[in-house]
């Protein structure tokens, strides 16, 4: 019976879902399992929509159709926890989800808990390790401008052991370095050059153990190669979905080899060896004290005042946005005061989750989740907090407007989070 902390391989023994899945479909067979069980009353995911560059959020209930969301897809930069609480949470609030996330998306449903967004009771998360994401349009250059496809072509695409490789109808395979396409950038605060999106590439969660299962193919070999999953368990809830899939017969396991663990190790140091350095690269291009509030300064004199930021940052869900009152922002003025972005970043610096939603979306291209990140990561210096992790109350928490303050003062701490929607 498999234990939190344990390390498995896992595979399904579905051949007809083993031939649609990918690295021996276990986590498609759990998600499978956990709707014919009854454990959830929904699988959140993400399946291909028009091609392999369009990733669409997808709520599945018939355990028929877990198969067709099976497979990776490195161009869908969504984070699921958001659409999982606008498009079903808010109609459904009670119902039971099992979500595959990878690592920015985890650390946001904590962050959603905190709020009362998200009942973590009532998710079981099942994480996927990640080496970034890239964005579809640039995916698009990519293939045409570097492989020398039409990228209307492309039929399957893999990040895997430090290269972007497509492969087209005919079959044809090939692949770029990521690195090559990464150190082309000349410009961080602007022109990135191509390859994985900047939060991706800042990014220290490659294997998600704050989920309730760390899935993967990293330090799967032998024969077992291509065949079966890496899973750690990280809790009671995911040691239970997986010890019951086990015994219906839905999938099977097998303790890894030593030299298995050892691989799965170094290829998760030598990623967070790269985030380090781009971090490094980042943070400096942004300048330190007075250099740095001029840059920011500079580059947030582009807003348009589109709320994009705010309406699909994880963590912003108060009830009254601080950015919205009139005394602040004048009804009509574009670009918005500097005070503006500061108060949001004041807000949520602390608890920042570097999912990037927020310069992805950014209509008028402002780097903001380079900006947030990096005062996240000097309160987290400062103070020791890591966003996204457990269940810890941010920094910020006891911050407040003074006539909030006053009513926390009178019904306790334990309420801090009342003012989220």
């Amino acid at each position: 019976m498999a234990a939190k902390g344990d390390l498995l391989y896992a595979w399904t023994t579905d051949d007809a879902l083993l031939e649609k899945a990918e690295t021996g479909g276990a986590v498609s067979a759990l998600l499978r399992y956990a709707l014919e069980s009854g454990m959830v009353d929904g699988v959140f995911a993400v399946r291909k929509g028009a091609d392999v560059y369009d990733a669409v959020p997808t709520l599945i209930t018939d355990p028929a159709e877990i198969a067709g969301a099976a497979g990776s897809l490195h161009c869908g930069t969504l984070l699921l926890p958001k659409q999982m609480r606008r498009c079903l949470l808010a109609v459904e609030p009670d119902m039971k989800i099992a979500a595959v996330l990878k690592g920015c998306d985890v650390k946001a449903m904590y962050e959603m808990a905190k709020r009362n967004q998200v009942n973590l009771d009532n998710v079981i998360m099942i994480g996927l390790n990640c080496g970034g994401t890239i964005r579809p349009e640039t995916a698009r250059t990519v293939v045409r401008d570097k492989l020398g496809l039409d990228p209307d072509d492309v039929v399957k695409e893999e990040i895997d052991k430090g290269k972007f490789i497509v492969v087209t109808r005919d079959g044809e395979h090939k692949g770029i370095s990521i690195d090559e396409l990464e150190e082309g950038a000349e410009n961080l605060l602007g022109d990135e050059g191509l390859g994985r999106r900047s939060n991706c590439r800042r990014c220290k969660i490659k294997i998600p153990r704050q989920a309730d299962l760390a899935c993967g193919n990293w330090g799967v070999i032998g024969d077992k190669a291509g065949k079966a999953t890496f899973v750690e368990v990280c809790s009671e809830k995911g040691a239970n979905l997986l010890n019951g899939a086990e015994n219906a017969g839905a999938v099977q396991t097998e303790a890894p080899p030593e030299k298995g663990i050892a691989i799965r190790g170094k290829v998760e140091n030598a990623m967070l060896k790269l985030g380090d350095k781009w971090r490094e690269r980042y943070f400096s291009a942004l300048g330190e004290g007075k250099e740095r509030l001029r840059t920011i300064m500079e580059e947030t004199s582009r807003c348009i005042k589109c709320y994009s930021c705010i309406e699909n940052c994880p963590i912003c869900y108060c009830k009254d946005c601080s950015t919205k009152r009139d005394y602040l922002v004048t009804p009509g003025q574009v670009p918005p005061p500097f005070m503006f972005h500061l108060i949001r970043f004041a807000h949520i610096s602390d608890s920042c989750v570097n999912c990037g939603q927020c310069e992805e979306l950014c209509p008028v291209e402002i780097s903001n989740s380079v900006f947030m990140h990096a005062l996240q990561v000097d309160l987290e210096e400062l103070f020791g907090f890591h966003p996204g992790e457990d269940m810890t109350p941010p920094v910020l928490a006891l911050v407040e407007e003074k006539t909030e303050r006053k009513r926390l003062e009178a019904t306790g701490s334990d309420q801090i989070f009342d003012i989220f929607g």
